[in-house]
């Protein structure tokens, strides 16, 4: 492009030379590849994310694990007592034995079971034939059953004291009148013991309840959830506990790990 400028005819014109700008085209935007070094620091950097993260997800988790089976455990502590008001103040038996119809029936706490050509397992004597088994599965617990045909399986009944049942020394379970302390009586919790599950909670020393049974370390808790019981009370709440007992009176030696008592006495366990 030319630019003339002459006003006055006497002086002579000046031109400016022409101005090109570049193009677009003639810039060339180059990107540096990654370096073999930076690659390695950028991985390192999302191991090292990865290494602190993983093990947060992992408890958070066994914390969502752990209240499910809290919540299980108060569900089972409101339906004792709903079921002590419609059975003249009594808690549900452990457990007994009957015939009907010719039909052999194992009932128990938390599963009922008919045994004939196909066993059929129903809701047991807390639920009174209703509602939905699948309430005494712990989500933790991977054991066995080691009772007839459970489908699920992992919580115990305080069967020394609560409970009771056809062949213990006690037959007739306790009245919910005769526990002076609710807040502080063991109802239901994390059952578990060497073989696996235990659904018939002991307590650690004889009494009248029990006084002739003998191996105690079938009837532990679990104390599977980080290293803590879930446990319910008398008076419907239920929470996770720390101290694990291994004080019993038989085969001490046979108590496994990560399972016990949940007090060094019967305290936690009695009426009183």
């Amino acid at each position: 492009m030319s630019i003339s400028y002459h006003p006055n005819p006497s002086v002579p014109r000046r031109t400016m030379g022409a101005v090109r700008l570049p193009s677009f085209a003639s810039f060339r935007v180059t990107r540096a590849a990654f370096t073999l070094i930076e690659l390695l620091v950028v991985i390192a950097i999302i191991a090292l994310l990865a290494s602190l993260l993983l093990p947060a997800l992992g408890q958070a988790k066994q914390r969502g694990k752990s209240l499910v089976c809290l919540s299980n455990l108060r569900q089972m502590a409101i339906a004792a007592a709903t079921y002590a008001m419609g059975h003249e103040d009594t808690f549900p038996m452990a457990y007994y034995t009957a015939v009907a119809n010719g039909v052999n029936i194992a009932y128990a706490w938390d599963l009922t079971t008919y045994m004939g050509g196909t066993n059929r397992v129903a809701p047991g004597l807390l639920w009174e034939g209703q509602g939905a088994r699948q309430i005494q599965q712990c989500p933790v617990f991977k054991g066995t059953a080691n009772w007839l045909e459970d489908p699920y399986t992992g919580y115990n009944y305080n069967t020394s004291y609560l409970g009771h049942g056809e062949f213990e020394s006690v037959p007739a379970p306790a009245k919910t009148s005769q526990v002076k302390q609710p807040a502080a009586t063991l109802v239901f919790g994390d059952g578990q013991y060497a073989g696996g599950a235990n659904k018939f909670m002991r307590a650690p020393f004889p009494n009248p309840g029990d006084a002739a049974f003998r191996g105690r370390y079938a009837g532990t808790q679990g104390f599977r959830h980080s290293g803590r019981c879930n446990a319910a009370f008398g008076d419907g709440h239920a929470e996770s506990m720390k101290p694990c007992y291994t004080n019993s009176a038989d085969a001490v030696n046979r108590i496994a790990p990560g399972t016990g008592f949940l007090s060094p006495d019967n305290t936690l366990y009695d009426l009183d």
